[in-house]
This record gives structure tokens, C-alpha cells and sequence, in this order.
């Protein structure tokens, strides 16, 4: 869902996760100033084109009256911050172990709904569990900003128009279809909605009715945020029969032109070259393939991962995103 992760070591990556967006301490500064013409005269042509796709006037008025563009947004969207973080301290502040805690108290709590949908979805609990706590943590921090004016702000604002024109234009259809009002309707600066976090192009192709009330309710109904969370990654590829890998140990003089992505061997073709388990085990026999990854470029830890990885990278496009959701995943699933 998150657009925004463009370096998996940034600190933009962290805040793509919900955990560091609060106190990072960005200078205002000069705000700055939209540069896609009259903001009115763009509001009215922005008007006619939903009202052409069907969205009824009252959702027009309910939604766009009033609305100025934000320029602590444009702020937020030139100038994060680009210092970077190794692997190991991005998971340490985004799965710290109270969250780990937390994430099993929330699994335990609410076992029979998650076990209903990931027999539904084939998706383990643990995983829509751990993409709750990374991405909110677990509802709490869902975002302070208006969806409507954060994307009217980014769509007039010239840099990804058209990108964030088309998710306004998505955002005042569910408004029109009554899944929530438009001033309930909050999120990230960015535009991303409610406890799963989901951009509005991603919330029309993936959110769930679980509870069939009507409403795709991803802000406060913890049933429609676990399935869609679930429903998106089944329709990512998500395999059930298997995890997400795990952490792994390189032989000496191990040919580095291997890691990565692109390539892909059985788990025996890479045990035969002398990857073991992180403690020094041999890897388990299962018909297979893997990668071999190593998130920091200096080095550090690496990793033997499956295609659900590639199914997370697909929520997220960050290394560090997708391996805290599944070490955080395995911890709340006690492994």
C-alpha cells in the first residue's frame, strides 16, 4: 500500500510503518506553496470530473467545501528526512518487544475472529496480526490527517498529480458508497486509510464487509480490517502451505553475486552450498525455492526468503518492512 518507501534503509520507511512519524522533529520551515495553478479553479474542474464519474453532489459538498491545500503535506512530501537506519535498528523500533507482547495479548483476544478469516483467506493470524502492529500499531496510531485534503493538496500539487488525482477521485467514491463520512475519514499525509492503512485504490479492490453490516469499515471494525488485511495478501499470492523464511547463515567466501531477488534455488541447492539456519542448523527439507537477501548493503544479517516475502514486498515495497512483519509475525506466533 505504501507508495512511499523508495529506500528500505530510510527513515521514510519507518514512517511508511507508523512507528516514527510522531516527534522526528521536521523543521517547518517556509511553507511551501502548491504549484498546480488556482486551487479553486482546480477544485471546480476536479468537481466536474467526479460528478461525470457518478459521485452525487451532496458527497461533492460533504467532502470538498472548504477544502485548502495543506502545506504542512507539501512539506512532509519534500522533505523527509534521509538519514538511515541499519536493519537491526529499524526492528528494533518497530517491533520492540511490547509490541511483541501486545501482538500476543491481541492474538489471544481476538483467536476465534482471526482463525475464521485465515481459514477464509489461507493466511496465517500471526501475519495479519503483525501487519496491524507494524503498520498502526494494532489501531492506535492511524494518522491525524483528512484523506480528502491531503490528497487534494498532493493532486494539485503538480509533482504526482495524476497518481493522487485518481486516489482523491477514489476517496470521494467510497465516501459516496457510505463506507465513512468524510470528515471520519483519516489517515497518513499521504493518504493511506485507517488501522490497515490502505490507499483508497487499494481499499476499493481489497477492503472486506467481514461483519456484512454495509460497510467496508477499515477505521474502527477490527473484523473488516483483519480480512482485508487478508484478502490482500491472497490476492499478493500469499501461499499458505508455507512462511515467509527465516533467518540464515553464509559460508565463508559465499559469492555475494547470488543474493538477492533474481535469483532462486531449492533449499537443498542452497544447503549443498553451505547456507545453514541462523544457529548453525541445516536447513529443513522441503520442496522449495528461496533467496538469499541481505537487507543492510554494508552487510549484517542475512536471510533465506520464500515468495509470501514477495507477497509482503507487494504491501510494502521496503526489505525492512516485509522482514520485521514476519519476525514480528514469529514472535507473536511463539516461534
Amino acid at each position: 500500500m505504501k507508495m512511499f518507501c523508495e529506500s528500505p534503509v530510510s527513515v521514510r520507511a519507518v514512517c511508511a510503518a507508523a512507528v516514527l512519524c510522531v516527534g522526528l522533529g521536521l523543521s517547518m520551515g517556509t511553507p511551501a506553496r502548491a504549484q498546480g495553478g488556482d486551487f479553486g479553479e482546480w477544485l471546480q474542474d476536479l468537481r466536474s470530473e467526479a460528478r461525470g464519474a457518478g459521485i452525487s453532489e451532496r458527497t461533492l459538498d460533504a467532502a470538498l467545501a472548504g477544502v485548502t491545500p495543506n502545506p504542512r503535506v507539501i512539506e512532509l512530501d519534500r522533505r523527509q528526512s534521509e538519514f538511515t537506519l541499519t536493519f537491526e535498528q529499524y526492528r528494533s523500533r518497530v517491533a520492540p518487544q511490547s509490541r511483541i507482547d501486545r501482538g500476543r495479548r491481541l492474538y489471544a483476544e481476538n483467536k476465534p475472529l482471526l482463525d475464521e478469516i485465515a481459514a477464509a483467506y489461507g493466511v496465517p493470524a500471526r501475519f495479519i496480526v503483525a501487519l496491524w502492529g507494524v503498520e498502526t500499531d494494532f489501531g492506535r496510531n492511524t494518522g491525524g490527517y483528512s484523506v480528502v485534503r491531503s490528497l487534494a493538496t498532493l493532486a494539485h500539487d503538480g509533482r504526482r498529480s495524476d497518481y493522487f488525482r485518481k486516489e482523491l477521485l477514489n476517496a470521494l467514491r467510497i465516501i459516496d458508497e457510505g463506507h465513512i463520512t468524510a470528515e471520519a475519514m483519516i489517515g497518513s499525509w499521504a493518504g493511506a486509510m485507517g488501522q490497515s492503512q490502505f490507499m483508497p485504490s487499494s481499499f476499493l479492490s481489497r477492503a472486506v464487509d467481514w461483519d456484512r453490516d454495509g460497510r467496508r469499515d477499515i477505521w474502527t471494525t477490527r473484523a473488516d480490517v483483519f480480512a482485508s488485511a487478508a484478502n490482500y495478501l491472497k490476492n499478493a499470492g500469499w501461499d499458505g502451505r508455507y512462511t515467509w523464511g527465516r533467518e540464515v547463515r553464509l559460508p565463508r567466501g559465499f559469492d555475494r553475486a547470488q543474493l538477492g531477488l533474481d535469483t532462486r534455488k531449492p533449499l537443498e541447492t542452497w544447503a549443498r552450498l553451505g547456507v545453514r539456519r541462523a544457529d548453525g542448523g541445516v536447513l529443513p527439507v522441503a520442496d522449495i525455492t528461496g533467496s538469499i537477501i541481505v537487507p543492510d548493503r554494508s552487510g549484517g544479517r542475512a536471510f533465506i526468503v520464500y515468495d509470501n516475502f514477495r507477497s509482503i514486498l507487494r504491501w510494502n515495497r521496503s526489505y525492512y518492512f516485509a522482514l520485521t512483519v514476519g519476525y514480528l509475525a514469529d514472535r507473536i506466533g511463539g516461534n
